[in-house]
């Protein structure tokens, strides 16, 4: 039988230890309370002191270097593709469509025509950019083309009436 003068100690019979040389008495809890929304408030650290300019910890991780294969800010691993290259056909085309109705009469017009259907029959199979500038370029072919064989035209059909009419010029009646 146990009575009350042979009971073993109990936890709260025992008296606190006494404190380590240079600390402070009372002892402070093993941790500080948070705050009501479960985080330290603006300024304080986990341990519930407050830090003057210091940065809340928000469960914010630390700067650091990213691990290795990792790329860094979220950009996607693959990148960008590159932009696909423009036919060189298709910018040739344009050219000498445009000096074949400005600078090199009729030539030019026709080795845009030219360049402009190789040029499009490359881009089908190339995937390459430049449909718009080979199709202006063939376009504007076709145009400088006709216009100057229908200038020529004209001055065949001016020659021959001139011509024609200078026999005709030397007899008076």
């Amino acid at each position: 039988m146990t009575d009350a003068t042979n009971t073993p100690p109990q936890p709260s019979d025992v008296p606190p230890a006494p404190p380590a040389a240079g600390a402070s008495y009372p002892p402070a809890p093993p941790y500080a309370p948070p705050s009501a929304q479960g985080q330290p408030a603006y300024g304080e650290q986990q341990t519930g002191t407050p830090q003057p300019y210091a940065q809340p910890t928000y469960g914010q991780q630390p700067y650091a270097q990213p691990a290795y294969g990792q790329q860094p800010y979220g950009q996607p691993a693959y990148g960008y593709a590159p932009p696909r290259p423009n036919n060189v056909l298709a910018i040739i085309s344009l050219v000498a469509s445009i000096a074949g109705v400005t600078f090199i009469p009729l030539i030019g017009s026709i080795a845009g025509v030219i360049t402009g259907h190789m040029s499009l029959k490359q881009l089908k199979t190339s995937g390459e950019n430049g449909r718009g500038m080979a199709v202006a370029g063939t376009i504007i072919g076709w145009i400088g083309t006709g216009f100057w064989l229908l200038l020529i035209l004209i001055w065949v059909i001016a020659a021959i009436a001139i011509a024609a009419s200078i026999p005709s010029m030397g007899q008076i009646s």
